[in-house]
């Protein structure tokens, strides 16, 4: 069983930056896939980026360029550093791991972002 939790969520002004991390409880190392996943008040959760063990990255268009997501076995750890934030980029974030794309069997308890001026 893994345990994730997320720390560096807050209140931030619009254009600045924020880094969130994921610490795990177990060796992360032996999930393929990690992620952070988001979820806007009255929307449905998305995902944002996700990375491979192997550090193949994905990420939603909406984030492409502003978002960096990465991963450190060694430390168990998952980041997301996230710059030029908008208002829309306001959620709940998530962190999640699992070994297929679409099945996340592990997940965090989730840290606010809040983007406002």
């Amino acid at each position: 069983q893994v345990q994730l939790v997320e720390s560096g969520g807050g209140l931030v002004q619009p254009g600045v930056s924020l880094s969130l991390s994921c610490a795990a409880s177990s060796d992360i190392g032996l999930i393929y896939y990690t992620a952070w996943f988001r979820q806007a008040p009255g929307k449905q959760r998305e995902l944002v980026a996700s990375v491979t063990k192997g550090a193949i990255t994905m990420y939603v268009d909406s984030v492409k360029g502003r978002f960096t997501i990465s991963r450190d076995n060694a430390k168990e750890m998952v980041y997301l550093q996230m710059n030029s934030l908008n208002p829309e980029d306001t959620a709940v974030y998530y962190c999640a791991a699992g070994w297929y794309r679409d099945d996340w069997p592990y997940w965090g308890q989730g840290t606010q972002v809040t983007v406002s001026s």
